[in-house]
């Protein structure tokens, strides 16, 4: 064989093993990209489902026992009934028409508060409460040094006149050790002890399994006798965000999932309302602060200016949506929504609506899981969407709305026990 020969074959086979070499090359980018485009497509259906679970609404008429139930709470879904009564917090399953849970105070103490806030959790069936009880030990005492006031001759040195280089006496005798002195003080710890806890109910069909009563975490700083006025939950970052009153000082509190606690807020600052984004964690809150009043965007403690009109309020916040009230004379006569964007910080806002709807005696608004705002009485639903509103009559002495905005719990109190009928709000 040639030279030439020798060298065109050895090129040739040197082509072949780059095509074969670029071909696997191409197969395995093709293989990576399926990969992570399957990958992504999962973790996005995690993080951010759309439509995971569907929207359940029931018809159903039942009578429990008593008449004093209040603050009455539907589970998301819809088959358990959380109330107060009598300071005794009970959870009571629809389908099995019967109470399948109660905490009531442990004692007599003004700190035996018992359960003092309960909320469901806005994706599953799972109760977040918190239970206030006297602390036991509510001061400690500690030992602390004290601090001797140097004498003449030590202070001028005059104990130490040996030479550096003398040879110690070996019958001298040894230095005496002087003990420190100390003293005892007391130190106040808070005389409440307040307790998250988390009520896992099984589906409502499964008589066998009792709910799981855990216990989560104690929070130190929570004040002795305070009120929790709001709390939310940011699915997205798990953490939960409580507004405290507290004779008149108010504290915005978060709590991770880590059960890590810090105070939000700052000096005289109060938080009237809040909402937590369910797609980036922001939480949203109007705060007040002086003659200032303004509505912030906070994500730990970075703080974002979100409006300075003191006539806003915020109406919620659902499914990366921010939604924005204007208030005249006691009346909601517009709607500004914001859509969040990762990108930018800033959210810029489109009015959705413009009319007149009584706002002062509103129980609640709800933004609905169809993109509708409901503001209700216990009389009246005004029900919003698509630059519409629309009267919806509600029967029954109280009425609550689900916090997806589909169900109506009408209450009614015949005799000695309360009658609940659960029915669609349209």
């Amino acid at each position: 064989m040639g030279k030439n020969e020798g060298g065109g074959f050895v090129k040739r086979k040197t082509r072949a093993l780059l095509r074969t070499i670029t071909s696997w090359i191409m197969v395995s980018l093709m293989l990576q990209f399926a990969f992570y485009y399957f990958l992504n497509y999962k973790v996005e259906g995690i993080m951010a489902p759309v439509n995971a679970q569907p929207i359940v609404v029931k018809s159903l008429e039942t009578e429990i026992p008593g008449t004093n139930l209040e603050n009455l709470q539907i589970s998301y879904g819809k088959d358990y009934l959380a109330y107060q009564e009598n300071g005794v917090l009970k959870v009571y399953n629809l389908q099995q028409e019967k109470v399948v849970f109660e905490k009531s105070p442990q004692g007599e103490s003004e700190y035996d508060m018992g359960p003092i806030y309960y909320q469901w959790l806005p994706d599953r069936d799972t109760l977040v409460y918190f239970y206030a009880r006297r602390n036991p030990n509510p001061t400690t005492t500690v030992v602390v040094p004290v601090e001797e006031e140097p004498t003449e001759q030590g202070s001028s040195g005059s104990n130490n006149t040996a030479e550096p280089d003398a040879v110690e006496d070996p019958n001298q005798a040894p230095p005496v050790k002087k003990t420190p002195k100390t003293r005892t003080e007391v130190r106040y710890n808070n005389p409440q002890i307040t307790e998250v806890y988390t009520l896992e109910l099984p589906p409502s069909d499964e008589e066998e399994t009792a709910p799981d009563d855990r216990y989560n975490r104690s929070i130190d700083s929570f004040p002795a006798g305070g009120q929790i006025k709001q709390m939310v939950v940011s699915t997205f970052t798990n953490l939960l965000y409580l507004a405290i009153e507290n004779n008149g000082k108010f504290q915005l509190m978060e709590i991770d999932i880590m059960k890590n606690v810090r105070t939000l807020n700052q000096a005289g600052e109060v938080i009237t309302q809040m909402a937590a984004s369910d797609k980036f964690g922001t939480l949203y809150a109007k705060s007040t602060s002086g003659k200032s009043e303004r509505i912030i965007g906070l994500q730990g403690w970075n703080r974002e200016v979100v409006s300075d009109d003191a006539d806003d309020v915020i109406l919620g916040n659902r499914e990366g949506m921010l939604y924005l009230g204007n208030i005249k004379d006691d009346k909601l006569v517009s709607i500004r929504s914001g859509e969040e964007n990762s990108e930018e910080k800033s959210l810029k806002f489109t009015t959705v609506w413009e009319g007149s709807i009584p706002y002062d005696d509103a129980k609640d608004v709800i933004i609905g899981a169809n993109g509708e705002i409901i503001v209700y009485n216990d009389l009246t639903a005004y029900i919003i969407k698509d630059g519409s509103d629309k009267e919806v009559k509600l029967d029954g002495e109280e009425n609550y709305i689900s916090s997806d905005g589909v169900e109506v719990i009408q209450v009614t109190r015949v005799g000695m026990s309360t009658k609940v009928k659960l029915h669609p709000l349209q």
